[in-house]
């Protein structure tokens, strides 16, 4: 995300000046950084001279003319500054790091799950303030978690490893977790059998929590949370305990409701 105020002075900086770029855009293949490129330099007044790369024959010779090895390439002023990162770093813009931490993914589960549960309970009671939508929102948080790591359960079983306590002990749980956490999720947003939903929710719930309060409160210990699954860049600590403790208290409301 670019800032506004570095980019004004961006901005201002670039006024009445031109820029050249190469791209490649062929029929089955638009460079996206090449749009970004291109989107990045008239957003900072420039005018763009856009040069098409359409055919594998013209990208390879202009790579071998400019002695590059990717494209896009922008020039300006008749100097090389490079690809897509190369022009933001030119203009003192912030690049983003794919291997820093960052609690958007869960912050995105944790918002939809509320935006489900809001518009599921002004469907079937006309608001969206019920008591309901509160249960539906963690119930429905629950089965958007578990797809998550259910995309990828091999990379998800891998990081669980590194801190889950029933895991270490018995592996098979690693890969049997997102799905008894999908489980317990559905049949809590439908109320349904919560003989079954409810023992699931405290146990993987409780577990979970134990595992998460003893690997980074008390060994003190740096790890990703596998709560989004093995890609995210999660810090393990308070996100994740939050997902198990919602778990046990949704099957502790459910198990107070029953009695």
């Amino acid at each position: 995300m670019i800032h506004d105020q570095t980019l004004d002075q961006a901005t201002e900086s670039s006024k009445a000046k031109k820029a050249v770029l190469y791209r490649m855009v062929m029929d089955k293949h638009t460079c996206p950084w090449g749009l970004k490129s291109k989107y990045l330099l008239e957003r900072l007044g420039y005018e763009v001279e856009d040069h098409w790369l359409t055919t594998r024959e013209q990208v390879d010779a202009f790579k071998a003319r400019h002695g590059v090895t990717t494209t896009p390439q922008t020039f300006i002023g008749g100097k090389r500054i490079g690809g897509h990162s190369d022009l933001r770093t030119h203009f003192g813009l912030r690049l983003q790091d794919p291997k820093a931490t960052s609690y958007r993914p869960v912050l995105a589960v944790f918002a939809t799950g509320a935006g489900l549960a809001l518009a599921a309970s002004w469907a079937a009671f006309d608001t969206p303030f019920t008591l309901r939508a509160a249960e539906w929102f963690v119930s429905m948080t629950m089965m958007l978690l578990a797809m998550l790591k259910l995309q990828d359960v091999e990379q998800f079983s891998t990081m669980f490893l590194g801190y889950d306590l029933l895991a270490k002990r018995f592996v098979p749980y690693a890969y049997a977790y997102p799905v008894l956490e999908w489980t317990a999720g559905a049949l809590m947003t439908a109320h349904a059998l919560p003989w079954l939903s409810i023992p699931i929710g405290l146990a993987i719930g409780g577990i979970g929590g134990l595992s998460v309060f003893y690997a980074v409160y008390i060994q003190k210990r740096e790890l990703k949370c596998a709560c989004v699954g093995g890609s995210g860049a999660v810090p393990l600590g308070f996100v994740s305990l939050t997902e198990n403790l919602f778990m046990v208290a949704m099957a502790l409301w459910m198990l107070a409701r029953m009695i």
